[in-house]
Protein backbone atom coordinates (compact mmCIF):
# COMPACT_ATOMS: atom_id res chain seq x y z
CA UNK A 1 0.00 0.00 0.00
CA UNK A 2 2.94 2.45 -0.07
CA UNK A 3 4.09 2.47 -3.63
CA UNK A 4 -0.01 3.60 -4.91
CA UNK A 5 0.92 6.64 -2.82
CA UNK A 6 3.99 7.22 -4.22
CA UNK A 7 2.99 6.78 -7.41
CA UNK A 8 -0.11 9.04 -7.12
CA UNK A 9 2.28 11.77 -6.66
CA UNK A 10 4.55 11.02 -10.10
CA UNK A 11 7.33 10.15 -7.30
CA UNK A 12 9.86 7.55 -9.04
CA UNK A 13 11.63 4.74 -6.46
CA UNK A 14 13.82 2.43 -6.13
CA UNK A 15 14.01 -0.83 -3.94
CA UNK A 16 17.04 -1.69 -2.85
CA UNK A 17 17.25 -5.53 -1.52
CA UNK A 18 20.27 -5.76 1.09
CA UNK A 19 20.12 -9.17 2.30
CA UNK A 20 20.40 -10.38 -1.39
CA UNK A 21 23.67 -11.62 -2.32
CA UNK A 22 25.48 -9.23 -4.32
CA UNK A 23 23.14 -6.61 -4.01
CA UNK A 24 24.05 -3.47 -4.71
CA UNK A 25 23.59 -0.15 -2.35
CA UNK A 26 22.58 2.69 -4.27
CA UNK A 27 24.22 6.03 -3.78
CA UNK A 28 21.26 7.05 -1.11
CA UNK A 29 22.55 10.86 -0.33
CA UNK A 30 20.89 11.26 -4.09
CA UNK A 31 17.56 10.40 -2.83
CA UNK A 32 14.50 12.61 -1.54
CA UNK A 33 13.81 9.29 1.21
CA UNK A 34 14.32 6.65 2.38
CA UNK A 35 11.41 3.59 3.25
CA UNK A 36 12.81 0.80 5.71
CA UNK A 37 10.38 -2.13 5.67
CA UNK A 38 10.22 -5.48 8.13
CA UNK A 39 11.46 -8.51 8.11
CA UNK A 40 11.58 -12.00 10.60
CA UNK A 41 15.15 -11.15 11.47
CA UNK A 42 15.68 -8.72 14.54
CA UNK A 43 17.31 -5.59 14.68
CA UNK A 44 19.54 -6.69 17.23
CA UNK A 45 20.76 -9.84 14.54
CA UNK A 46 24.38 -9.47 13.69
CA UNK A 47 23.70 -10.08 10.19
CA UNK A 48 26.13 -7.47 7.34
CA UNK A 49 22.72 -5.88 5.68
CA UNK A 50 21.84 -4.94 9.05
CA UNK A 51 24.95 -2.78 9.63
CA UNK A 52 24.97 -1.50 6.27
CA UNK A 53 21.06 -0.43 6.73
CA UNK A 54 21.77 1.04 10.15
CA UNK A 55 24.70 2.96 8.32
CA UNK A 56 22.41 4.25 5.57
CA UNK A 57 19.95 5.53 8.54
CA UNK A 58 22.50 7.47 10.07
CA UNK A 59 23.76 8.87 7.00
CA UNK A 60 19.94 10.09 6.49
CA UNK A 61 19.87 11.30 9.86
CA UNK A 62 22.87 13.49 9.04
CA UNK A 63 21.76 14.91 6.18
CA UNK A 64 18.19 15.36 7.22
CA UNK A 65 16.29 12.97 4.26
CA UNK A 66 12.70 12.02 5.16
CA UNK A 67 12.42 8.08 6.73
CA UNK A 68 9.88 6.19 7.19
CA UNK A 69 10.58 2.73 8.91
CA UNK A 70 8.09 0.17 9.13
CA UNK A 71 8.31 -2.45 11.98
CA UNK A 72 12.43 -4.08 11.69
CA UNK A 73 12.27 -0.29 9.41
CA UNK A 74 11.12 1.63 12.87
CA UNK A 75 13.57 -1.33 15.33
CA UNK A 76 16.38 -0.24 13.11
CA UNK A 77 16.11 3.55 13.16
CA UNK A 78 15.34 3.48 16.59
CA UNK A 79 18.45 1.63 17.38
CA UNK A 80 20.56 3.61 15.19
CA UNK A 81 19.21 6.91 17.29
CA UNK A 82 20.60 4.93 20.06
CA UNK A 83 17.59 3.25 21.70
CA UNK A 84 17.44 0.01 22.43
CA UNK A 85 15.59 -3.14 20.86
CA UNK A 86 14.37 -6.13 22.57
CA UNK A 87 12.12 -8.80 22.97
CA UNK A 88 8.55 -7.38 24.02
CA UNK A 89 6.86 -8.76 26.74
CA UNK A 90 4.29 -11.04 24.32
CA UNK A 91 4.15 -11.00 20.44
CA UNK A 92 1.30 -8.84 18.61
CA UNK A 93 0.51 -10.61 15.72
CA UNK A 94 -2.97 -9.70 13.89
CA UNK A 95 -5.37 -7.13 14.00
CA UNK A 96 -5.53 -4.80 17.31
CA UNK A 97 -6.09 -1.34 18.11
CA UNK A 98 -3.27 1.52 18.29
CA UNK A 99 -4.60 4.65 20.26
CA UNK A 100 -2.98 8.04 19.38
CA UNK A 101 -1.34 10.40 21.40
CA UNK A 102 -2.33 14.23 21.74
CA UNK A 103 0.17 15.55 19.60
CA UNK A 104 -0.81 12.97 17.07
CA UNK A 105 -3.67 15.10 16.07
CA UNK A 106 -1.36 17.87 14.62
CA UNK A 107 1.26 14.88 13.38
CA UNK A 108 2.35 16.07 9.88
CA UNK A 109 1.84 11.90 8.68
CA UNK A 110 -0.39 11.50 11.29
CA UNK A 111 -2.77 13.67 11.58
CA UNK A 112 -6.83 12.87 10.27
CA UNK A 113 -6.74 9.55 11.92
CA UNK A 114 -9.05 8.20 14.85
CA UNK A 115 -8.31 8.59 18.33
CA UNK A 116 -7.62 4.83 17.81
CA UNK A 117 -7.67 2.33 15.15
CA UNK A 118 -7.24 -1.15 14.27
CA UNK A 119 -4.64 -1.80 12.05
CA UNK A 120 -2.49 -5.00 11.35
CA UNK A 121 0.67 -6.45 13.80
CA UNK A 122 3.26 -8.65 13.33
CA UNK A 123 6.47 -8.80 15.66
CA UNK A 124 8.25 -10.00 18.96
CA UNK A 125 10.53 -7.07 19.71
CA UNK A 126 9.92 -3.66 20.78
CA UNK A 127 12.39 -0.70 21.76
CA UNK A 128 12.62 2.30 23.84
CA UNK A 129 11.64 5.61 22.54
CA UNK A 130 15.07 7.35 21.28
CA UNK A 131 15.72 10.45 23.04
CA UNK A 132 14.44 13.65 21.77
CA UNK A 133 11.92 11.91 19.65
CA UNK A 134 7.78 12.29 20.34
CA UNK A 135 6.02 8.84 21.24
CA UNK A 136 2.41 8.97 18.47
CA UNK A 137 0.75 6.31 18.80
CA UNK A 138 0.86 3.20 21.48
CA UNK A 139 -1.13 -0.25 21.88
CA UNK A 140 -2.50 -2.12 24.66
CA UNK A 141 0.42 -5.02 24.02
CA UNK A 142 3.31 -2.68 22.88
CA UNK A 143 3.72 0.62 24.55
CA UNK A 144 5.74 2.42 21.31
CA UNK A 145 3.66 1.99 18.24
CA UNK A 146 4.71 4.93 16.67
CA UNK A 147 7.38 8.24 16.86
CA UNK A 148 8.48 11.23 14.96
CA UNK A 149 11.95 12.05 15.45
CA UNK A 150 12.74 15.34 14.53
CA UNK A 151 10.67 16.85 11.47
CA UNK A 152 10.66 13.76 8.95
CA UNK A 153 12.04 10.50 10.67
CA UNK A 154 9.12 8.54 11.38
CA UNK A 155 9.03 4.64 13.14
CA UNK A 156 5.80 2.93 12.87
CA UNK A 157 5.90 -0.40 14.44
CA UNK A 158 2.54 -1.58 12.79
CA UNK A 159 2.00 -2.41 9.30
CA UNK A 160 -0.18 -0.32 7.14
CA UNK A 161 1.25 -1.61 3.96
CA UNK A 162 -0.37 -4.91 4.37
CA UNK A 163 -2.43 -6.36 1.38
CA UNK A 164 -4.87 -9.33 2.29
CA UNK A 165 -2.81 -11.15 -0.23
CA UNK A 166 0.58 -10.47 2.02
CA UNK A 167 -0.86 -11.65 5.09
CA UNK A 168 -1.64 -15.22 3.35
CA UNK A 169 1.66 -15.09 2.11
CA UNK A 170 3.35 -14.34 5.37
CA UNK A 171 1.36 -17.40 7.51
CA UNK A 172 2.75 -19.61 4.98
CA UNK A 173 5.95 -18.81 5.12
CA UNK A 174 8.70 -21.20 6.90
CA UNK A 175 10.33 -18.53 8.64
CA UNK A 176 6.74 -17.31 10.26
CA UNK A 177 6.06 -20.83 11.38
CA UNK A 178 7.01 -20.79 14.99
CA UNK A 179 4.84 -17.81 15.51
CA UNK A 180 1.88 -19.34 13.68
CA UNK A 181 1.94 -21.78 16.08
CA UNK A 182 1.47 -19.85 19.11
CA UNK A 183 -1.47 -18.69 17.51
CA UNK A 184 -5.37 -19.88 17.94
CA UNK A 185 -5.96 -19.77 14.33
CA UNK A 186 -4.84 -17.42 10.99
CA UNK A 187 -5.29 -13.70 11.11
CA UNK A 188 -8.38 -13.24 9.09
CA UNK A 189 -6.66 -11.33 6.08
CA UNK A 190 -9.77 -9.23 5.66
CA UNK A 191 -10.88 -8.08 8.93
CA UNK A 192 -10.20 -4.67 8.61
CA UNK A 193 -8.93 -4.27 5.27
CA UNK A 194 -11.14 -1.42 3.75
CA UNK A 195 -10.50 0.97 7.03
CA UNK A 196 -7.01 -0.15 6.95
CA UNK A 197 -6.72 0.88 3.15
CA UNK A 198 -7.88 4.57 4.20
CA UNK A 199 -5.36 4.62 6.90
CA UNK A 200 -2.37 3.85 4.41
CA UNK A 201 -3.86 6.01 2.04
CA UNK A 202 -3.42 8.77 4.22
CA UNK A 203 -0.43 8.13 6.31
CA UNK A 204 1.34 7.16 3.56
CA UNK A 205 0.63 10.12 1.33
CA UNK A 206 0.95 12.64 3.89
CA UNK A 207 4.84 11.11 4.79
CA UNK A 208 5.41 11.35 0.54
CA UNK A 209 4.46 15.38 0.82
CA UNK A 210 7.14 15.38 3.34
CA UNK A 211 10.04 14.04 0.64
CA UNK A 212 10.17 17.94 -0.86
CA UNK A 213 10.82 19.26 2.37
CA UNK A 214 14.70 18.84 2.75
CA UNK A 215 16.40 21.57 2.51
CA UNK A 216 18.20 22.27 -0.69
CA UNK A 217 18.20 19.17 -1.59
CA UNK A 218 15.59 19.01 -4.87
CA UNK A 219 17.38 21.94 -6.11
CA UNK A 220 20.68 20.86 -6.20
CA UNK A 221 19.89 17.32 -7.41
CA UNK A 222 17.50 19.42 -10.44
CA UNK A 223 20.82 21.27 -11.40
CA UNK A 224 22.85 18.15 -11.58
CA UNK A 225 19.96 15.80 -13.67
CA UNK A 226 19.96 13.59 -11.07
CA UNK A 227 16.94 14.09 -9.39
CA UNK A 228 15.52 10.42 -8.09
CA UNK A 229 12.55 9.65 -5.74
CA UNK A 230 12.66 7.37 -2.88
CA UNK A 231 14.72 4.10 -2.48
Amino acid sequence: MIEPALESRAIAFDYADLYQAGAALPDTSRYAGLILLGGPMSANDPLPYLQTEMAVIDRAVTLGTPVLGVCLGAQLLARTLGARVYRNAEREIGWFDIHLAAGAASDPVLSGLRESETVFHWHSDTFDLPAGAELLARSDRTERQAFRYGRALYGLQFHLEVTPQMIVDWCVQDENCGDMRELSAPPDPQYNRMRLNEVARLVFGQWCDLLAWRPGLERRLRAAGEIQGVT
